[in-house]
């Protein structure tokens, strides 16, 4: 799935400061018959985004004109329950790069990755900051730099984070597991040529 390198992204970013958002939330159960990733995204947060006459609520974040952007800041725990991949397929499909939290359910956190979706884990306090920096103002630019894993706000701080070695190469070159194998193909032909009795 992964074509596009991703190295560094400038973005704005939408708040969703509610804690313990589930991936039925994310993307509710009624929506998991289709098999290709395409077209979750409409249906991302439905049952928040939309009343019971399919009309938008207007106090919903993603209803919201002034919150834009390709990264998603919500509440610690994201991503729990259900270990349904459609979760992350909405997130992407709905035009999310990052999703930044403060924790996220474990099967999660692997289903962005392998979906070009890159979780970050920040601490209480940094994540309560961006918060408060997308509240003053709302199209404050974050930088996230995948080479140097790091956070950087517009107020001048910034903070590091973690990534899996494998998952941070596939990322950068655009690769996904199987373009990553084909990658190792030259090094393979060379290590059995170097090895063989």
């Amino acid at each position: 799935m992964m074509k596009e390198k991703f190295i560094t992204l400038v973005s704005s970013a939408v708040p969703l400061p509610i804690e313990n958002i589930d991936t039925d939330q994310i993307i509710p159960a009624r929506f998991l018959k289709a098999t290709t990733r395409e077209g979750f995204g409409e249906n991302l947060f439905r049952d928040w985004r939309f009343d019971n006459n399919n009309q938008p609520k207007n106090d919903f974040i993603l209803n919201i004109s002034q919150y834009s952007g390709k990264i998603l800041v919500a509440g610690k725990n994201f991503g729990m329950g259900s270990s349904r991949e459609h979760a992350a397929w909405a997130i992407h499909d709905y035009g999310f790069k990052v999703v930044i939290s403060s924790f996220f359910a474990d099967i999660f956190k692997n289903n962005a990755l392998n979906n070009a979706v890159l979780p970050i884990v920040v601490s209480d306090e940094f994540l309560k900051e961006i918060f408060t920096e997308i509240e003053k103002k709302h199209n404050t630019q974050i930088i996230v730099n995948i080479e140097d894993q790091t956070i950087y706000l517009e107020n001048g701080h910034s903070q590091s984070f973690e990534i899996n070695p494998y998952k941070k190469s596939c990322l950068m070159n655009g690769y996904d597991d199987i373009d990553y194998l084909i990658n190792l193909n030259e090094e393979v032909r060379q290590f059995d040529a170097e090895h063989t009795i």
